[in-house]
């Protein structure tokens, strides 16, 4: 069995058809793949990941989550967010360092040309004199 399939076979809620994992967007196939790839480490279980993510989606529900299906996949990013600093894999700044860098690179990258990270990416904006 592929650890996509295991994946697919320990947690209920996760979007499928008869093929396997469906998912809207490529980022939700990456996330999984992400969260599949850190399973098959040894990192976690599949029995961790279920319980957090179905606590991460009951905080969401309370917030006001409708619960329709559609961020199905923003739950399972932020349980894997959440994962990672758990298990001491990066801390939270690390990830908000990356998340910013991201929002950087796809401001300057023209529709439709796939986003990749620079090195310039990650240089913090210089705050004007007289701005702070």
């Amino acid at each position: 069995m592929t650890a996509a399939w295991a994946a697919t076979n320990a947690i209920p809620s996760l979007p499928k058809d008869a093929d396997g994992p469906v998912f809207r967007e490529p980022w939700e196939a990456e996330a999984f793949a992400m969260a599949v790839a850190l399973e098959a480490r040894g990192v976690f279980t599949w029995g961790e990941w279920a319980d957090m993510l179905g606590a991460e989606i009951k905080r969401a529900q309370a917030a006001g989550d409708a619960d329709t299906g559609v961020t199905y996949y923003s739950h399972w990013l932020s349980t894997l967010e959440r994962m990672v600093t758990a298990k001491g894999l990066a801390t939270p700044d690390t990830l908000e360092t990356y998340r910013d860098a991201w929002d950087h690179a796809a401001d300057r990258t023209p529709h439709g040309v796939a986003i990749a990270l620079a090195s310039e990416d990650f240089r913090q904006p210089e705050t004007p004199r007289g701005k702070l």
